[in-house]
């Protein structure tokens, strides 16, 4: 019996089980055909694809190449980059070139020798660096020439009481609203500079018909009752420089609560105060019993009580004061600022 080249059974190699499952793979394929054009695009498609696998290797070699030849470079401008003066950095660039290196970034060109060549912006380098200490200078200049005492106060001494000796106070006319705004100025009298570190204090203090329970102080915040007339709290500075005949300023605003009261009119009855002894020792105006030692101001004539408010600043560290009276005013608040640079 003869047997085909997919009788495998005489070679002993399978048995029968794999000998069924090959025939029946065989007859499932045995009537499938490539389409049209199969071959043709195997043909083409196989030395394409070899061509890439070239291109692939090609640049993977270019790729460590590029690798291999820059690394060094990098290195080698790594190790001299620090101590280049960096207002010469046209010249220093043509000095690390080297031969094809070509053409430089600032225009010059280097040469084989690693020497300078042509250089057609000369100097580039420098006028940049130039420029840039100029501006550095110049903002710094415009920004402390501003306020010639708003500078750094660094190992400046805090300044003292001889310094601040003579400083001044003012206030305005009130306002619609009977506010009325002041100004503390405080200037260094000294010929040395020295360190203001806060505004210090300010306190009110009751006069004549002023109620000492109703007068307070509080430092100014934004959107408070004097927001209208003092400046923002952003405009303060925590510490100032002041140099010789600079100053600054401690705002505040006497905000009224209520006005000052009036007075009675003095009684007009002739009779005696039978409660009043006769006795002409007790002294005129002396009284008995009810007096409640308003006697003095029931005796005016009728109006608005005198009352003010004197409000003093005391430098910081409690050093030099100075005070200024808000008049018609008995009852409401100060606010007052923190230091601010003198306009």
């Amino acid at each position: 019996m003869n047997h085909g080249p997919d009788d495998l059974s005489s070679t002993g190699e399978f048995d029968s089980d794999e000998l069924a499952l090959r025939r029946m793979l065989h007859q499932a394929v045995q009537e499938m055909e490539p389409r049209d054009g199969t071959l043709d695009h195997l043909r083409k498609a196989v030395p394409a694809r070899r061509a890439r696998k070239r291109q692939a290797v090609v640049g993977m070699a270019a790729a460590a190449l590029f690798f291999g030849t820059a690394i060094p470079a990098v290195v080698h401008v790594s190790s001299t980059g620090t101590s280049a003066n960096t207002s010469n950095a046209g010249h220093t660039s043509q000095v690390q070139g080297g031969a094809g290196q070509g053409k430089q970034e600032d225009g010059g060109e280097s040469t084989a020798g690693g020497s300078p060549g042509k250089t057609e912006d000369k100097g580039k380098g420098e006028s940049k660096g130039d420029d840039k200490g100029k501006n550095t200078g110049a903002s710094t200049g415009a920004s402390s020439g501003t306020d010639p005492s708003a500078t750094t106060s660094a190992g400046t001494p805090v300044c003292t009481a001889a310094q601040l000796g003579t400083p001044t106070a003012s206030t305005a006319v009130p306002d619609a609203s009977g506010t009325v705004y002041g100004t503390f100025h405080i200037t260094n009298g000294s010929t040395a500079a020295c360190t203001v570190t806060g505004p210090g204090t300010v306190t009110p203090s009751a006069q004549g018909a002023a109620d000492s329970g109703k007068i307070s102080a509080v430092r100014h915040v934004s959107g408070d009752a004097a927001s209208a007339g003092l400046p923002d709290p952003s405009q303060e500075v925590p510490q100032l420089l002041l140099q010789p005949g600079s100053s600054y300023d401690v705002k505040f605003a006497w905000v009224p609560s209520e006005t000052c009261p009036t007075t009675t009119e003095p009684s007009t009855d002739p009779s005696p105060d039978p409660t009043t002894s006769p006795d002409a020792s007790a002294g005129e105006g002396s009284s008995t019993g009810g007096d409640t030692g308003t006697s003095t101001q029931l005796l005016t004539d009728g109006g608005t009580a005198d009352g003010s408010v004197l409000v003093t600043n005391t430098t910081e560290g409690g050093g030099s004061s100075v005070s200024t009276t808000v008049s018609n005013a008995c009852a409401g608040v100060v606010y007052w600022t923190g230091v601010l640079t003198s306009s």
